[in-house]
């Protein structure tokens, strides 16, 4: 089952500048780690050392933060869109 997943600007590097790509997976962890598999280095800049997904990293199927939902655990199915978005320090 493919899923959309959106590939935030300061990544896209790791994507050769794609903006999206297709992966299969039918969890949100099989996805992103399918998605270090299809292009190497997201792993090392989503996940922890405990293998979690790191405190900046904000992901969301479709437009639910999946730390409301199952986590890495929650389900996905064909035709979703899962977004990664880093948490970015700024202000005024």
């Amino acid at each position: 089952m493919a899923v959309t997943v959106r590939i935030p600007t300061q990544l896209r590097n790791l994507s050769g500048s794609a903006s999206e790509v297709q992966l299969e997976g039918a969890t949100v962890l099989e996805v992103l780690q399918n998605l270090n598999v299809a292009h190497p280095g997201f792993g090392e800049r989503l996940f922890d050392d405990a293998g979690g997904l790191r405190r900046f990293v904000n992901v969301f199927l479709a437009e639910e933060d999946i730390r409301f939902m199952e986590g890495v655990d929650t389900q996905v199915t064909a035709g979703q869109v899962l977004s990664i978005v880093p948490a970015v320090a700024g202000g005024c």
